[in-house]
């Protein structure tokens, strides 16, 4: 059984940073996409970024420029760092991955909160 185990998440002051980490239980080699979305209360989870297993990335018009998307194949680990942090961006954020034959996997979310 896939499992992603998401880490980094906390509460950090408007302007700051932090790095999300989604660790898989195996090799990220299985997915053909990794991505991480969120959720903040009351709206729908939507995708932040994603990149593929080409190492291809994409992000949402929100965070462009702010937030970059990585992966680290020995560590099976894909990494989202986030700067220049605003309040608009406290969610739940969650690591997603589709692997090679449709299957799709969901961690259980790291909490981010960003104070003003």
């Amino acid at each position: 059984q896939v499992q992603l185990v998401e880490s980094g998440g906390g509460l950090v002051q408007a302007g700051g940073s932090l790095r999300l980490s989604c660790a898989a239980s195996g090799s990220i080699f299985a997915f053909n996409t990794m991505a991480w979305y969120r959720q903040a209360p009351g709206k729908q989870r939507d995708m932040v970024a994603g990149i593929t297993r080409g190492g291809t990335t994409n992000y949402a018009d929100s965070v462009k420029g702010r937030f970059t998307i990585s992966r680290d194949n020995a560590k099976n680990t894909i990494y989202l760092q986030m700067n220049s942090l605003q309040p608009e961006d406290t969610a739940v954020y969650y690591c997603q991955a589709d692997r090679l034959d449709g299957m799709g996997y969901w961690g259980k979310g790291t909490l981010v909160t960003v104070s003003s």
